[in-house]
């Protein structure tokens, strides 16, 4: 293993302080009073308050200055200044701990405990007087240096940034720390995810836990990991959705349940697509599909009152509104609409000469459905960035969707589209058996003449469907591609703490 000049040295200077007596990972408890956001909003030099505070973080900057410094320590909630003086920390003949250990041997990046009080500089800045210190952990690697300034007209200027993607997505601990604004992104995911969560329990619905590891995938149109269990001697596959499960909970005598998952497809990767990838999932009985586009429109508008405190939120150099209502077109609407072409009476032959006429081209294992979806997919999606259901889908697209009502040859079916992409996808679920177990076998001939994607034949399924299901609605919102647009990411890895990604070159 090579190391760096730094990484020598600082490994010395752990050795050093074991030699001194210091541990440089102490076991003992570190009792945390305040944090530097709590001090720097609420402290009130008339009041005097917080005279007897306990901080922890890692140490960011230091000025020495002879018998006293100025440094910077940095917490979960942000940067605040401390003064330390060497006869407060060091108090006796011993001067060691200011001017060996604190001058010395403590490097940008390590973390420490303070215990003192809180006073403002000549300047008006909120600090910490330091009558304590503790080294909590040496940090043997030095942290990338990120210089910020703010200039006289109080505009951040950023030096030497942390920003090369691979970097930061391998290094995604070393990110969090230089990067302060990629913790907030991260803030307002789990803030995202915890709005709809109360939405949906406020209904009533019930969260649920359904298998990962499954001995037939379903749910969706998509390529499984494969695994093998030693002990029962069985392939199992990753699940790529947990609809069939939740179906069954259904018929069980649930009337709303849900479920957010991480799912598992092993499919390309761009921007929008990561292999393992996390959805909520929610089946409501007695619904159907105009319901539920109700209830995403009332929950994503939550959503973006939650984490903006307006509807609007911006997503590139786009303005996005998530107010309601939103617009909504069925698909052949939205192909005609931007393509000038009608292709709701085309048969598979006039729909591959109409792709290649508009310049898509096919696989040639594909059927009727998975055409339609290209040319939308090629003509349509990116342009359709405000909020917009896109409904009735052909009934070769959607094996688990019921058909539709007044519409021969169609299944009742939205998703919505924002910023150029899916975030959702339901249905009016399908509960007819029979149906279901002839799409099924459907699927199972486009699977045969070549479609990696079609959906496998599931019997327990199509058994619990035989004890009956009431009608219900389905839905499906993606997590990561919700959370890219309400944070103004551009890449599904700025939103995922670990992303997938190629073994590292060492």
């Amino acid at each position: 293993m090579h190391l760096s000049e730094q990484e020598l040295r600082r490994r010395h200077e752990r050795e050093e302080l074991q030699k001194m007596g210091i541990n440089p990972y102490p076991s003992e408890l570190f009792d945390v009073t305040a944090t530097a956001k709590d001090i720097k909003d609420n402290y009130d030099p008339e009041q005097n308050n917080y005279q007897e505070v306990s901080l922890a973080g890692r140490l960011m900057s230091r000025r020495v200055m002879g018998k006293a410094s100025f440094a910077e320590l940095m917490d979960s909630s942000g940067r605040i200044q401390i003064y330390v003086s060497r006869d407060d920390i060091a108090p006796g003949e011993n001067k060691d701990l200011y001017n060996t250990v604190f001058k010395k041997m403590l490097d940008i990046g390590d973390f420490i405990g303070v215990k003192g009080y809180v006073f403002k500089t000549q300047v008006g800045e909120t600090s910490v007087h330091v009558t304590e210190l503790t080294l909590l952990a040496k940090s043997l690697k030095p942290l990338p240096i990120v210089k910020r300034e703010v200039d006289e007209n109080g505009v951040e200027h950023v030096y030497d940034a942390f920003t090369d993607p691979e970097l930061r997505y391998r290094q995604r601990y070393v990110d969090l720390v230089v990067n302060p604004e990629v913790r907030d992104t991260f803030i307002k995911r789990t803030k995202l995810v915890n709005t709809m969560r109360e939405y949906l329990n406020e209904r009533g619905y019930l969260e649920v836990e359904t298998p990962i590891l499954q001995p037939l995938y379903g749910g969706a149109a998509a390529r499984p990991f494969k695994t093998h269990h030693n002990t029962l001697d069985m392939t199992l596959y990753l699940r790529i959705a947990n609809e069939l499960y939740l179906k069954r909970l259904i018929v069980g005598g649930f009337d709303g349940v849900y479920e957010f998952s991480k799912d598992f497809r092993n499919e390309g990767m761009s921007r929008f697509h990561n292999p393992e990838f996390t959805q909520v999932e929610l089946y409501v009985a007695y619904k159907d599909y105009y319901w539920m586009m109700d209830l995403v429109e009332e929950m994503v508008e939550k959503v973006a009152l939650a984490l903006h405190g307006t509807t609007e939120v911006q997503v590139g150099e786009n303005v996005i509104n998530f107010a309601r209502p939103w617009k909504r077109f069925t698909m052949f609407e939205a192909i005609q609409h931007f393509t000038g072409i009608d292709i709701s009476e085309m048969d598979e032959a006039q729909l591959r000469e109409t792709a290649t006429s508009l310049g898509i081209r096919l696989d040639p294992n594909i059927g009727k459905g998975k055409i339609i979806d290209e040319i939308f997919g090629e003509k349509c999606e990116g342009q359709l960035i405000q909020p917009t259901f896109i409904t009735d889908y052909p009934v070769e697209m959607s094996p688990l969707a019921k058909k539709h009502r007044s519409k021969e040859g169609l299944v009742e079916r939205f998703e919505a589209i924002c910023n150029g992409k899916e975030i959702c996808n339901s249905f009016s679920e399908l509960n007819d058996p029979i149906d279901q177990r002839a799409r099924f076998e459907e699927q199972l001939e486009l699977g045969k003449r070549g479609d990696t994607e079609a959906m496998v034949l599931d019997e327990d399924f199509l058994r619990a469907l035989e004890y009956g299901m009431p009608p219900t609605a389905g839905l499906g919102i993606g997590i990561d591609r919700l959370s890219m647009i309400m944070t103004n990411s551009q890449s599904i890895q700025d939103v995922l703490f670990f992303p997938q990604m190629k073994p590292e070159n060492n």
